[in-house]
Formats: C-alpha cells, sequence, structure tokens
C-alpha cells in the first residue's frame, strides 16, 4: 500500500467529519427538494468515507 498504509481511513474519518459538519448547513437551506438532494449526496459521501474508514476491520 505505500509508506503510509493508514491514511485511507484517515481520510474516510475526514470525510464523516466533513459530512456531519455539512449536514448542519443542509438542513437549514429553504427549498425542500434541495435539501433532500443535499442530504442524499451527504449519505452518499458518508457512505463511501465509512467504507474507506473501517474497509481492514473484517
Amino acid at each position: 500500500m505505500g509508506r503510509h498504509p493508514q491514511r485511507t481511513p484517515f481520510y474516510g474519518a475526514l470525510m464523516l467529519i466533513g459530512v456531519m459538519v455539512s449536514g448542519l448547513w443542509v438542513r437549514d437551506w429553504p427549498w425542500l427538494w434541495l435539501r433532500v438532494a443535499g442530504f442524499v449526496a451527504l449519505f452518499l459521501v458518508a457512505l463511501a468515507g465509512f467504507l474507506m474508514t473501517f474497509r481492514d476491520y473484517s
């Protein structure tokens, strides 16, 4: 994997933290359809971050 094998889980954890912070911003959007689209996008990013963080802990 290279010289830093823990880099991928670290990036995944940063993605999860970013999703949590961004969710606070998305919830205040005025239009419901835009809020739903934002939360769906955040869910997909959170799923990718979760998989990156916990990929080696099976």
